[in-house]
């Protein structure tokens, strides 16, 4: 998952890591909120979580120190602002690729089961997170197979 997250996120357009004004159109500030707010989806964010999410934005933008720590602030800032998952949603669906798209769901799959446990929040984020930003059905059962290969193809999906 790791080196994933941070190919994905070295590939994401948007302006340079430290503008403040461009964060709500910036799709790796829109991408991080995502997984900060899935993050938390079961009431418990994990140290690892946050160690690899800060790992991933260090390797994929330089980002180390307060650098870091004050671009995770605004995520989360941003995250807490927003009303619905739209906000960022909409950002993603218009900066990236379909397989860009595909790609960031299969990122949140392994977030997900990075605890080795599934939350029906969290898999009701991930799935409305993928219609949101036009993945289908079928790619999304796709990347959730491919992050716990353990599930059966007739439980892969119950929507």
């Amino acid at each position: 998952m790791f080196d994933r997250l941070i190919s994905f996120l070295q590939q994401l357009p948007g302006a340079t890591a430290d503008e403040t004004d461009a964060d709500r159109d910036d799709p790796r500030m829109a991408a991080t909120a995502l997984l900060i707010h899935l993050m938390d989806a079961d009431g418990v964010r994990l140290d690892a979580e946050r160690a690899k999410l800060s790992e991933a934005l260090n390797r994929a933008y330089g980002l180390t120190g307060r650098d870091r720590d004050a671009f995770i602030a605004r995520a989360e800032k941003v995250e807490r602002e927003s009303v619905d998952l739209y906000a960022f949603t909409s950002v993603l669906k218009r900066n990236l690729d379909e397989q860009a798209r595909i790609e960031f769901i299969g990122i949140m799959w392994e977030m997900v089961f990075a605890d080795g446990e599934l939350s029906e929040l969290e898999d009701n984020i991930v799935w409305r997170v993928a219609e949101l930003i036009g993945v289908e059905r079928r790619d999304r059962i796709a990347m959730r197979q491919r992050a716990d290969p353990q599930k059966s193809v007739d439980q892969a999906d119950n929507d």
